[in-house]
């Protein structure tokens, strides 16, 4: 299986973390950066799409519902125009500033509890699809690859829309194929279990599940969050195995 590896950045102002990301961005093809709304600002943004020129690393919008003392990890509710607005604001402004420096914007990734609610609600998934359909040229959304892969392939397609299929080196999967919450004990793997689970998506196509089963899933792109000191020191051995 031949994936790209992206990571999650631009998500804080603490200085003490800044170093993270760039750490990161060596490493990675793709960054999908905060637009504002979860976490990050407009300075964030800027510095993140500078490392992002500096590295050749690829660049997509990572929006999430208004929802910053939550980290965006609170499901909120919208109609479908209040979200297709709420998308084109952020996809908009990470577009902008990637124009700015001489980058183009390649992929929308939603965050947090937006990206888990699109998964599980039909009428909000199709409003997703339909925010990335209708901005102003083509640009692909990136979504878990599930069971649910092939029918979520078939509604992006009617719209116009290509998705990147998303696995996660980091997260535990539950036996529906749907990541377990974070909040549950051993929600996200330690440095010995990402990289068994990275060998075991490379070389099988699977991963296993919470019960102990394979489950079998064909991605484009692989998430591993550079967030704590852990996850920065095993992604270069992530890069390793991917290539």
């Amino acid at each position: 299986m031949s994936l790209m590896l992206n990571a999650d950045l631009g998500e804080t102002i603490d200085s003490g973390l800044v170093g993270a990301d760039e750490a990161v961005m060596p490493y990675i093809h793709q960054a999908s950066i905060a637009c504002g709304y979860h976490a990050g600002d407009h300075l964030m943004i800027q510095r993140t799409l500078n490392l992002a020129a500096k590295y050749s690393v690829m660049v997509g919008a990572h929006p999430g519902y208004l929802d910053r003392e939550g980290f965006g990890r609170r499901s909120m509710t919208c109609s479908n125009d209040e979200l297709v607005a709420l998308m084109h604001y952020q996809i908009s402004a990470l577009d902008g500033m990637s124009r700015s420096q001489n980058l183009s914007l390649s992929y929308v990734k939603p965050h947090g509890a937006l990206y888990n609610d699109m998964m599980v609600d039909d009428q909000l998934r199709r409003a997703v699809m339909l925010s990335v359909a209708g901005f102003y040229r083509p640009i692909h959304l990136v979504m878990q690859a599930t069971p649910e892969a092939e029918l979520h392939r078939r509604e992006a397609e009617a719209l116009g829309v290509t998705l990147w299929f998303e696995a996660f080196a980091d997260r535990r999967y539950d036996s529906n194929g749907m990541l377990v919450p974070r909040s549950e004990p051993g929600a996200v793997h330690d440095r010995q279990t990402t990289l068994a689970q990275v060998k075991q998506l490379k070389r099988y196509g699977s991963v296993m599940t919470e019960d102990g089963d394979a489950l079998f899933i064909k991605a484009d792109t692989l998430c591993i969050h550079g967030d704590n000191p852990e996850s920065v020191a095993v992604i270069r051995e992530i890069r390793a195995l991917l290539e």
